[in-house]
């Protein structure tokens, strides 16, 4: 009973545990990487370059095959051994092992071997930026939440304050002091705070739904986030010269690796198609054996009469005839030769070169040279459009960057002099020397400019990681 009891209290600590996790931005992104199914289907894209690369060395050795069959031939036919025709039903087997060897086909194997070796580049190339966008789009919904909560976090303290002033505007207004004229306007400021809190909170049960299905975690109640230690964490990155984050982004952005790559695909792909202009030459080599249970007749001498005397020619000039003995032979059947000396005694070796000389195809190969040529050309315009996209997609998000610094400054700014506006409005409104109307509209004023400060902050945090990120820090090695 005692050790029920003990299981039991372990099992709900480790459920207790488990809903009380909280998941780093670290964590979430790692969980992606390894859950996330575009990931997964980008690691299948790697293994299939793997197949292909083991396929393209499979051409460097020989090709051998072996066969074999077992037929039952039952009326006239011809005995697969003797070469007879003859009535009967026999059983018959034949076995063949063949090998083949490409000795030289216009270098297309080596050509193959260096093509997959660049497509199995290109597939790693593919993965690295899949993660890399996985990555990002995790940390933008990570910091949404984040933003959500901090927006929550300020509508509940400003709304404590509310709390507090209506607190004191009662008081003031049972002594005659204001009228009840405030102390509505004040409860209705708190009515719509409560409202944005609400709010607020759905915005966040919205975000980390939305982040945890990224992640395809389905537990979307017990799911959270750590929503503390983020903050601005600028490597100098925006004090660097955009051009050369441009040009460390061409040397590290995978976008610009599988642009190349598939220029040296499209290189080897017009090497292989003019190897076709050349000759092959093959070796082979074949054995082949057969079997068959047919009886057959041999002659052999009549134990009754086993000599013939015949007459063979005469003496010239006398006329005398010369006679020879011969021996006299009769058909006798007999059974089969035994399995393994059939094996032994009808076996055939063949073997050779073989050489094919193309001469006129209906102008395939030069067609597949003239594709090849095209495609080329055309992934050299795709990286060089790929390199000005990409200069101007760091140019873009260099310009973000600093414009959301400067957003960013701005609210700070903002909200520090609407601090003291609303400092300002609360004497005054302490005093009696405004009214509860103007006092609100201050504090509505200060607040939006929190809310915008932690919108500014959230937004510069994220463009600098994509700036960092195209500078060539790896995503997982981004610091916030």
């Amino acid at each position: 009973m005692k050790k029920i009891v003990s299981l039991f209290i372990v099992l709900v600590t480790i459920s207790l545990q488990a809903q009380s996790k909280k998941w780093t931005l670290k964590e979430c992104v790692e969980y992606a990487l390894e859950n996330n199914i575009s990931v997964k289907q980008s690691e299948l894209d790697v293994e299939l370059a793997d197949v292909d690369k083991l396929t393209a060395k499979g051409n460097f050795i020989p090709s051998i095959n072996a066969s074999t069959s077992v037929s039952e031939n039952t009326g006239l036919s011809f005995n697969p051994v003797t070469n007879n025709a003859q009535t009967t039903t026999f059983l018959s087997a034949t076995g063949r092992i063949n090998v083949g060897y490409t000795l030289f086909d216009g270098l297309r194997n080596f050509r193959q071997l260096q093509r997959a070796d660049i497509s199995k580049l290109a597939s790693q190339y593919r993965l690295d930026k899949m993660k890399d966008d996985i990555s990002l789009f995790v940390a933008n919904n990570y910091l949404q939440v984040i933003l959500n909560k901090a927006n929550l976090e300020v509508l509940q303290s400003q709304n404590q304050v509310t709390q507090e002033q209506i607190e004191r505007t009662q008081q003031l207004v049972e002594a005659g002091s204001l009228p009840r004229g405030d102390l509505l306007e004040i409860q209705a400021t708190n009515a719509s705070e409560q409202q944005s809190i609400i709010n607020a909170q759905n915005q966040i049960q919205i975000s980390l739904i939305s982040l945890a299905q990224l992640l395809l975690i389905k537990d979307y109640e017990n799911f959270d986030i750590i929503d503390e230690g983020y903050d601005i964490s600028d490597e100098d990155i925006t004090n660097k010269n955009v051009y050369e984050i441009i040009a460390k982004a061409k040397e590290n952005r995978s976008e610009i690796k599988i642009a190349e790559q598939s220029v040296e695909l499209a290189k080897k792909d017009l090497q292989i198609a003019k190897g076709a202009n050349y000759p092959t030459l093959s070796a082979f080599f074949g054995y082949d054996t057969r079997y068959t249970d047919a009886t057959s007749f041999i002659q052999v001498a009549d134990p009754n009469d086993p000599v013939t005397v015949r007459q063979i020619g005469t003496v010239e000039g006398t006329g005398q005839a010369v006679i020879g003995e011969f021996p006299n032979t009769v058909p006798r059947e007999v059974g089969a030769d035994p399995f393994f000396d059939q094996l032994y005694q009808n076996d055939g070796i063949g073997y050779g070169l073989s050489l094919n000389i193309p001469i006129l195809n209906g102008f395939n190969t030069k067609g597949n040279i003239q594709r090849s040529r095209v495609n080329l050309e055309r992934t050299k315009f795709q990286l060089e459009q790929a390199e000005l996209d990409l200069e101007s997609t760091v140019y873009q998000a260099y310009v973000d960057a600093k414009g959301a610094l400067k957003s960013y400054e701005a609210a700070q700014t903002a909200v520090e002099s609407q601090e003291l506006a609303y400092d300002y409005a609360k004497e005054r409104y302490d005093v009696g020397l405004t009214n509860a109307f103007d006092f609100s509209q201050s504090k509505l004023r200060y607040d939006n400019s929190k809310i915008e400060l932690n919108r500014a902050k959230y937004d510069y945090i994220f463009k600098l990681k994509v700036l960092e990120l195209y500078f060539g820090i790896p995503a997982t090695e981004l610091k916030f």
